[in-house]
């Protein structure tokens, strides 16, 4: 009988049966002197024991603003301390925070505010060239009239308070320092009985990615969900409190969030923050100042830090381990990151947001070509299994399917999207990820291609419907279709074909500067191509798999196309 590719990952050691706030008062405990967060870009060094108090600070602080257990509180922040602190003293009231990008501009902002109902929104200022608060009053300008507290707006129903992330008093917004002052209005007694009455299934997080359907999903995860799947990886990587995390990833993502701050703090390991948004020399400065163990990234962070000029002058010999993921690992440069930056005992992780986000992982034992040419085996305490799309039955060993996941990791649902849920997630709670891959013999798992049309540059997950139903916005335009293509930095980039309303007449830079400011800067098409028709079959369904082979010969992508991944 040929064996079917299903496996189940094994543990000698149990799932974590705790809130978030638990386990963050358990570690502080344990190790009250190490260090749990450095901001490097902002001069902030605090131990254990510190860092837990600015938690609960701010737990009670929000608790004094009337944020009840299960109340949306968002934050449109870049990588900075106060956004872990957020992360963790929501989580210690109840609270689901909501992860907003950095990049969204106004478009894609309201959406997600709209979709998530937040009551609560934390915000930063301006950054380059991405002025948040101007971004939120041109969507709110009800605010711009109101008191700190006392919003009242017909767009956002939900939405009461609104803080800045800093000490200017902008209309409607509380500072930062007022928000903190209001927690001497809640008495510790108050938040250990909220967090006491909490569960580790209650929902903790939103998180919203892209869907096929041209609107973003918001991903409710749970307790349970982010704290193990952290705690997993930590594991994988052989963490201890004696460990330092150089974070280049954004927090908004899971890479970040879960992967990076919540498998450091469940092992009381330092988490090192090198700047607000990634720089490949502040990285290095960081993990060389720092004495970092670990570093994570996307393999387009990894190759910027390989190729940096002054690469060779930064010492990364207290480099140990680390996780390259995000999107396919081209194996010569796990093979460099091994090489030459000291990190023998780099891992990749697979998975999705939709289950917390890991669900496959390579070990810091395997040998270095299935390091570098696998995404490893199943998880401890998770199951995968590869399926034929078609009739759903597990496919033989070496065979391609749909990789699909359960366990612990899967998320609860979409949030306020019935359909969207049981699209993804099967009456077997089995999570279909989309993607197509093989498992061997010895349960190692490959990615081959995906199913569905999402573009992965440079570590974000672009569906290209949502930009085609932007882009069907433009006056001119009367049909859109993008497609993901083979790119040497980023892995894919967008391009765009676009038939014109009656022939109209329109540039590319006319389609570019349209998306400038409306939607994120890498939702915009690198190419955009002008046609009269597409390529379709006899039923009149377009072909993408064909666009994509035509884009590859006229744009010379064809060395490209055959870079190797794992």
């Amino acid at each position: 009988m040929v064996e079917g590719s299903y496996a189940c990952g094994n543990s000698q050691i149990p799932l974590l049966g705790i809130t978030i706030g638990e386990m963050l008062n358990r570690i502080a405990t344990e190790h009250p002197d190490s260090e749990a967060l450095v901001s490097v870009h902002q001069g902030t060094r605090w131990t254990y024991a510190e860092f837990l108090e600015r938690v609960d600070t701010l737990a009670r602080a929000l608790m004094a603003l009337d944020v009840e257990r299960g109340d949306r509180v968002a934050i449109w922040a870049l990588n900075y301390a106060e956004w872990v602190l957020v992360q963790f003293a929501t989580a210690k009231i109840g609270a689901i925070m909501v992860n907003i990008n950095p990049a969204y501009r106004t478009y894609e902002f309201e959406y997600a505010m709209k979709q998530s109902e937040v009551q609560t929104l934390l915000i930063q200022g301006r950054f380059k060239t991405s002025d948040y608060v101007g971004m939120f009053y041109e969507s709110c300008p009800e605010a711009f009239e109101a008191k700190p507290g006392r919003i009242n707006s017909d767009k956002f129903p939900f939405l009461k308070n609104v803080v800045f992330l800093g000490d200017i008093p902008y209309n409607g917004m509380y500072t930062w320092d007022d928000l903190l002052s209001k927690a001497e209005l809640v008495r510790p007694e108050e938040l250990r009985e909220r967090e006491e009455s909490l569960s580790f299934d209650d929902a903790v997080n939103i998180q919203y990615t892209s869907g096929t359907t041209g609107f973003p999903k918001g991903v409710v995860l749970t307790h349970h969900n982010i704290l193990n799947n952290g705690f997993i990886i930590g594991e994988g990587m052989k963490f201890t409190h004696e460990d330092r995390l150089c974070i280049p990833v954004p927090f908004y993502h899971c890479f970040g969030m879960v992967l990076s701050n919540m498998a450091s703090v469940t092992h009381g390991a330092a988490m090192v923050l090198p700047a607000p948004v990634f720089s490949p020399e502040a990285v290095l400065k960081a993990v060389q100042d720092e004495k970092c163990t670990a570093l994570h990234g996307v393999p387009t962070m990894f190759i910027a830090e390989l190729s940096h000029p002054d690469f060779a002058k930064y010492r990364l010999d207290t480099l140990r381990t680390g996780i390259m993921a995000g999107s396919p690992c081209p194996t010569e440069v796990m093979r460099e990151v091994n090489k030459k930056m000291n990190m023998s005992e780099i891992v990749i992780v697979y998975g999705q947001t939709e289950t917390s986000p890991g669900v496959t992982m390579t070990t810091t034992a395997d040998p270095l070509e299935r390091r570098v040419s696998t995404i490893g085996k199943p998880f401890p305490h998770t199951e995968i299994k590869i399926i034929d799309p078609n009739t759903q039955r597990i496919v033989p060993r070496g065979e391609t399917g749909e990789i699909c996941a359960r366990g612990y990791c899967v998320m609860r649902c979409y949030y306020n999207n019935p359909n969207a849920t049981r699209a993804t997630i099967d009456e077997s709670h089995w999570n279909h990820t989309g993607d197509l891959g093989t498992m061997d013999e010895e349960d190692y798992v490959k990615i081959v291609g995906r199913l569905k049309d999402m573009v992965i540059r440079g570590g974000e997950n672009i569906y290209p419907r949502e930009i085609e139903e932007y882009l069907h916005n433009h006056p001119k335009v009367a049909d859109a279709y993008v497609i993901g293509v083979p790119d040497r930095k980023y892995g894919e980039e967008l391009m765009a074909w676009i038939k014109t309303d009656n022939g109209a007449t329109l540039t590319e830079d006319e389609v570019k500067e349209f998306c400038r400011g409306r939607i994120a800067h890498f939702k915009i098409p690198r190419y955009v191509k002008f046609v009269d028709d597409f390529p379709m079959t006899v039923s009149g369904k377009i072909m993408k798999f064909k666009m994509r082979e035509m884009a590859i010969e006229e744009l010379g992508l064809e060395s490209e196309s055959n870079i190797e991944t794992a």
